[in-house]
């Protein structure tokens, strides 16, 4: 029975390049000279310090920069509250958001139920498996998922016959 799975993955190595990039950046441009503007990377949380908060939206600009060119979608960026830490520096915190979060995995197999195609889906951890009958069946619920859930990166993996 032909199957595949929807995902959301991040590759963790573009990431931590991106973030490498963008402190080189920030060193190195004259609006940032003396401050300390910085991205730090713990896993999949990334930390940006600022003097301020207009220098952090800046720094958060470089950041979506550095990671669109480098094919990681900024839409699973999850920003955290500013926190204002020692004066008038600020931080914020930055989730890299992975996997198919429960509520959405659930939103997507009620789009493919709703569309009555004949595919069963089902949720296996943070994976969404889809398996139907016909190869053309399951090509058309990809469509349709990729125009029913715009605003989070998703990705078709492991089709198989």
């Amino acid at each position: 029975m032909p199957t595949f799975d929807i995902v959301s993955e991040v590759d963790k190595q573009e990431v931590k390049n991106a973030v490498d990039q963008v402190n080189k950046e920030v060193g190195t441009r004259f609006d940032f000279k003396g401050s300390d503007a910085r991205v730090e990377q713990a896993d999949y949380q990334l930390s940006v310090y600022a003097d301020d908060e207009f220098k952090l939206e800046q720094v958060q600009d470089i950041l979506r920069t550095k990671l669109t060119k480098r094919n990681v979608d900024v839409r699973c960026l999850d920003k955290g509250g500013i926190e204002k830490i020692s004066g008038n520096k600020a931080k914020q915190i930055v989730t890299v958001k992975t996997g198919v979060e429960t509520e959405l995995a659930k939103k997507i197999i009620k789009y493919i139920k709703d569309s009555k195609l004949k595919v069963q889906a089902s949720i296996q951890g943070d994976v969404v498996r889809v398996s139907g009958a016909k190869k053309d069946v399951l090509q058309e619920t990809i469509q349709l998922v990729k125009k029913s859930v715009a605003d989070f990166p998703l990705q078709f993996q492991n089709f198989r016959d």
